[in-house]
């Protein structure tokens, strides 16, 4: 009898409760993370896509008030028309920017994205 009860605490599997506690820790800063990082990305997308509508202005002032129109209805806050850089390649407006976010994680230590985008 002694040996059969030996025998099938052998034979159990699963997590120990450290095991659990560790486990649940990194599922948790994974989440706290990535509900910071999806806005961010998000807002680098309408960013981007509000550089493509902005590069058919004819000026520089003119592209960079479209991007202003966008970034307010799209919530781009990162970000402002007086920010980008507008140049000409040949008869091409050619729309850019360069920007950086960051995510304050414990004490000292940042995440830190770093983003940039140009029209083609």
């Amino acid at each position: 009898m002694a040996m059969n009860r030996i025998a099938s605490r052998s034979r159990q599997r699963g997590l120990s409760f450290f095991g659990l506690v560790f486990v649940g820790v990194i599922a948790v800063a994974v989440f706290a993370i990535g509900g910071q990082s999806v806005p961010i990305f998000l807002e680098y997308n309408a960013a981007k896509k509000a550089i493509e509508k902005a590069k058919v202005e004819s000026s520089v002032a003119g592209v960079r008030a479209a991007f202003d129109r966008a970034a307010a209805i799209d919530d781009i806050s990162s970000i402002k028309g007086s920010d980008l850089e507008v140049t000409k390649r040949g008869d091409k407006v050619v729309v850019s920017f360069k920007y950086a976010r960051e995510i304050p994680l414990a004490g000292p230590a940042y995440l830190v994205y770093r983003f940039e985008a140009q029209t083609k």
